[in-house]
């Protein structure tokens, strides 16, 4: 579910790079003042993503902070905070407590159903003071876990209420960018769902779990198949996010959307063949 948007560091210049590291040190900062250490624990780069382009669109004001934190003590950090990152923070956490329900009710992992009740009660409050985005969240979930418990090969379906969470966190507050950040987040939620799923699918058939692409992994074209699906996929979240007035940090957007992604994709392709130059784009 998270560690699929990403940069691409090769490719960015040095000060892009800081740039990007600087938000996720603020995210991390903004996780610590909401909810504590075990806040912290959420932090992922996905929704550093989500606090790029939102600052890139509503261009609020940075502060910058220079402060030493408990993993990097050696020496301050650079932090860039503004108004943004408190909802990020709180997307975060939401997100995160659903994902270890979800992990627990299929694995029954310790770690995951530990966590699960330490997150609970700032679920419960988060559900309070977003409960449109939570009830469509919510929903999508339990829709996409039915059809996953009756092993639905609806690969579209499936994605597409993936969708709905990105789509719902994107899109911050119901004004003239809304539709347009929705549209950006459903197809990055789409991309992100069939990532995961191309990711663990050979994990999954070992352990017999469920994963949507095991009809498609039958074919001869698959590998093919799964790119030609991720790129339209990516290309309608470009599409959405390049009607968006958004100058600053474009550079480090454009990055991931267009690069840091499929950067990981090698990265799957690589570890599951071994191969250096597997499926080169």
């Amino acid at each position: 579910m998270f560690g699929y948007v990403i940069i691409n560091k090769p490719e960015l210049k040095i000060k892009d790079f800081e740039c990007y590291q600087s938000f996720y040190c603020g995210l991390c900062q903004a996780l610590k003042e909401g909810y504590g250490r075990i806040g912290q624990l959420s932090l992922n780069y996905d929704l550093t993503f989500v606090a790029l382009v939102l600052s890139g669109l509503y261009e609020p004001e940075n502060h910058i902070l220079n402060t030493r934190c408990m993993m990097h003590p050696q020496k301050k950090h650079r932090k860039i905070m503004n108004e943004l990152f408190a909802y990020c923070a709180d997307m975060t956490i939401l997100l995160t407590y659903l994902k270890y329900c979800d992990d627990w009710e299929d694995e029954h992992r310790i770690r995951s159903g530990m966590m699960r009740r330490l997150y609970r009660p700032y679920y419960d409050m988060l559900t309070d003071k977003y409960p449109d985005k939570s009830a469509h969240i919510e929903a999508a979930l339990q829709e996409n876990k039915r059809l996953e418990q009756a092993a639905s090969g609806d690969l579209d379906r499936l994605a597409a209420l993936s969708g709905v969470l990105m789509g719902e966190v994107l899109a911050f507050r119901e004004d003239e960018w809304h539709s347009t950040l929705y549209e950006m987040g459903d197809y990055l939620g789409r991309f992100i769902y069939i990532m995961d799923a191309f990711d663990d699918r050979e994990e999954d058939q070992k352990q017999q779990r469920f994963n949507p692409l095991m009809t498609y992994a039958q074919q001869q074209n698959f590998d093919q198949r799964m790119k030609e699906i991720l790129e339209l996929m990516i290309a309608n979240s470009a599409r959405a996010f390049e009607k968006l007035p958004i100058l600053r940090y474009e550079n480090l957007i454009r990055n991931i959307i267009y690069s840091g992604v499929w950067a990981k994709y090698e990265a799957i392709k690589k570890k599951r063949t071994g191969d250096d130059d597997a499926g080169s784009i």
